[in-house]
């Protein structure tokens, strides 16, 4: 039998030395791959939703308009908003919200809410609306994120969506406005090659426009299954985030048009629907530790009209918020003035609820106080996370969290979204 050599003591040292060499030699390129293509969260807040506007109907005080809207919607029917949320005080955060800064997030739309009026039509209302985009940022009245939605690169539409990203772009930078902030949405994406395509057409307007390499970012709109599922089998959604060339910023699912797609009955298609679950956790898988965030979709059932139909519409977007928010989808989209309230009050609600348990538990695990729950580093970022958006969105504010964990907002930011 061959003798047996002791691991122990210098020559075993030696020889963990010279197997981690070894290793390391091999998994170098693995280590820069994951590197690369799972960078970790990104450090920048994210809007808690996206306010979709046609083109044809924005204007430069669109955030004043449906912030005064979304108030008199309160006004009008006080008694069922104050039945929303079990804290009177959220009310009042709710009306400061919708004064101070009622948008976070808008997308002038010139797909599916906008239609296909004709090319000189439409060229007018690009023309309008860079402007007046312009205007708002000028004034400062602007959302801190914003953008267009453009036609899809499917051949029938390709040609106009095209044109249509061109001249906004070009008539935005002409009117002396910039790209900060701005973001474009790609709808119905079908293959891997549309998304490189997407790529292509940036750069190259960047290089056209004298704009600085990968400032142009987009979001790709998930809303067919070939988006989920490939001819191959395939979850075609992660290899879309991954052909982007860092550009992509954000996965939205695109409610109607899935279910659609999926042969889901017009009376039946929901944010909810068994599908759209389905959809939205491969979404989930694909894009956790990208980078790349994730927006719900939208409910067509608005809160307008009599008494009872504010209250139906106002319940059923408010949980549908709050089932959003409890399964990691921390945006999703208004289409109407009169949803901003509950939009706010079931996300205020979420984040205050929450609030305490996951303040205390962050202090415990930051100074190692014994308790009854034992919080892993991985939790322990979930925990800052949760506080983060909070934060991020006036739900809770830095004080409280300074007073509740000892962080200030960049410490806090630093545990809650942590790069390779």
């Amino acid at each position: 039998m061959p003798e047996r050599r002791s691991a122990r003591g210098t020559n075993g040292e030696g020889l963990a030395e010279t197997l981690t060499t070894a290793l390391d030699g091999r998994l170098a390129a693995a280590d820069a791959a994951l590197v690369e293509q799972f960078p970790g969260d990104a450090p920048d807040r994210q809007p808690v939703h996206t306010v979709y506007v046609p083109a044809d109907r924005f204007t430069d005080d669109l955030t004043g308009s449906w912030g005064q809207a979304a108030l008199a919607a309160v006004d009008e029917h006080p008694e069922t908003f104050a039945g929303l949320t079990d804290d009177p005080a959220l009310v009042d955060l709710v009306r400061d919200k919708l004064r101070r800064e009622p948008i976070e997030d808008v997308r002038i739309d010139f797909e599916d809410g906008y239609g296909a009026p004709g090319d000189q039509a439409e060229d007018d209302d690009v023309r309008r609306a860079a402007a007046a985009l312009t205007t708002m940022v000028r004034s400062g009245t602007a959302p801190p994120f914003r953008g267009i939605r453009f036609k899809s690169l499917e051949a029938p539409t390709r040609r106009r969506g095209i044109r249509t990203l061109t001249l906004f772009l070009s008539e935005l930078l002409e009117h002396g406005g910039d790209v900060t902030g701005f973001v474009t949405t790609l709808p119905k994406i079908t293959s891997v090659d549309q998304v490189e395509a997407m790529v292509e057409l940036t750069g190259r307007l960047e290089e056209a426009l004298g704009l600085d390499a990968k400032s142009l970012r987009f979001e790709l709109q998930i809303e067919t299954p070939q988006s989920i599922l490939g001819p191959d089998g395939t979850a075609l959604v992660a290899r879309m985030i991954h052909v982007g060339d860092g550009r992509v910023t954000a996965l939205h699912y695109g409610t109607y048009d899935y279910s659609a797609f999926c042969g889901i009955p017009a009376a039946f298609q929901s944010m909810e629907h068994p599908v759209a679950d389905h959809a939205k956790l491969v979404m989930q898988a694909a894009a956790a530790g990208t980078g790349v965030r994730l927006s719900d979709g939208s409910t067509n059932i608005l809160p307008v009209g009599d008494a009872e139909a504010v209250r139906r519409g106002w319940e059923l977007h408010a949980r549908l918020v709050s089932r959003s928010l409890e399964r990691g989808y921390y945006q999703g989209w208004d289409l109407h003035p009169a949803q901003l309230p509950s939009r706010f009050a079931a996300t205020y609600a979420f984040y205050r609820a929450g609030f305490d348990a996951a303040a205390q538990r962050l202090r415990n695990y930051l100074e190692q106080t014994g308790s009854s729950v034992m919080d892993e580093p991985a939790t322990a970022r979930a925990l800052s996370d949760f506080v983060a958006r909070g934060v991020d969105c006036g739900a809770v504010s830095a004080a409280e969290v300074q007073a509740a964990t000892g962080l200030d907002p960049a410490r806090l930011t630093a545990l809650a979204r942590p790069r390779r």
